[in-house]
């Protein structure tokens, strides 16, 4: 895959331009998924919301806007390999590991990536994951991106076709500020529920169903709100009050988890999910963001 030739793709509507890197330019790591990896986001030509993991170069995992990862926790036939043996990572491709440690999904694994067919017109980019079979794993994804108005939807499709069950999570870190501006008072964090976080960082206040930041964060925070089990379809409102400008995602499956992330410049409420399929089986989800202004 030629890494410097490739040029972003670009999707429009008629309020949202989305670029999305061109797999293997932007990310080459072994944590996120390498395909839709969306990089910008403008609505009505004004108001921007991708950010990077982090503003020092080298630092962090490399991820950037809206970037999904597969088996942060539960990585598929690590355990099955040895070390110098390889594993799959969804999305990515083969990784090697290295010795006999736990994974450790912010470590650097040497990555032989996954072939990747592409299509695209002006609304929609399709990405087709062929499969390597790896220990009888071996997983065909179709990942769909599409623009209409100022919604952004991401499809996935996975089917199992490998003769072993694929069990691991999926989530979307969603590295997200309003006009670069920093995490503090001016952001609200919504939920259609009332939060009960596991722990509340000293930078922020949390009351019933809302999340506030009192300062500028100066590391990083993460908590993880309860109550989600039941709502159904579940979302999350990101509002920046100042520029009255904001996102909304739904998560249009059964969430297994929820957390919110950040630091300094950047906040990401993640939604998870169970991924289960036996060998012959499908499994579907999609992920649907709103950016809004009033």
């Amino acid at each position: 895959m030629d890494k410097t030739s490739n040029k972003p793709i670009e999707l429009k509507s008629d309020r949202l331009s989305i670029e999305i890197a061109y797999p293997g330019t932007v990310y080459s790591g072994s944590r996120f998924d390498w395909n839709g990896f969306i990089t910008g986001i403008v609505l009505d030509g004004k108001h921007s919301f991708c950010m990077p993991e982090s503003l020092t170069p080298g630092q962090g995992s490399g991820g950037f806007g809206l970037c999904n990862e597969f088996g942060i926790d539960t990585p598929i036939g690590y355990d099955d390999a040895k070390p110098g043996e390889k594993f799959p990572k969804l999305g990515t491709g083969l990784l090697t590991r290295p010795d006999e440690s736990d994974y450790f999904f912010f470590n650097k694994y040497e990555v032989t990536p996954f072939a990747i067919k592409i299509e695209n017109d002006n609304n929609t980019a399709l990405f087709e994951v062929d499969p390597l079979d790896c220990n009888g794993y071996a997983v065909k994804m179709t990942k769909k991106i599409s623009v209409d108005d100022n919604k952004l939807s991401v499809d996935y499709h996975l089917e199992n076709v490998g003769s072993k069950p694929v069990i691991t999570e999926e989530y979307c870190h969603n590295f997200f500020a309003v006009n670069n501006n920093r995490i503090g008072t001016g952001y609200l964090l919504r939920f259609p529920y009332d939060i009960n976080p596991d722990c509340v960082p000293e930078v922020m206040d949390i009351k019933d169903r809302e999340i506030r930041w009192n300062t500028v964060p100066n590391k990083d925070f993460k908590c993880c709100p309860k109550g989600f089990q039941n709502v159904k379809p579940h979302y999350w409102e990101l509002f920046f009050e100042p520029d009255r400008v904001g996102i909304r995602e739904f998560s249009e499956f059964p969430v297994s988890n929820v957390a919110v992330w950040g630091t300094t410049h950047v906040v990401s409420p993640e939604v998870f999910i169970n991924v289960n399929i036996k060998p012959g089986e499908i499994q579907e989800w999609t992920r649907k963001y709103e950016f809004f202004s009033y």
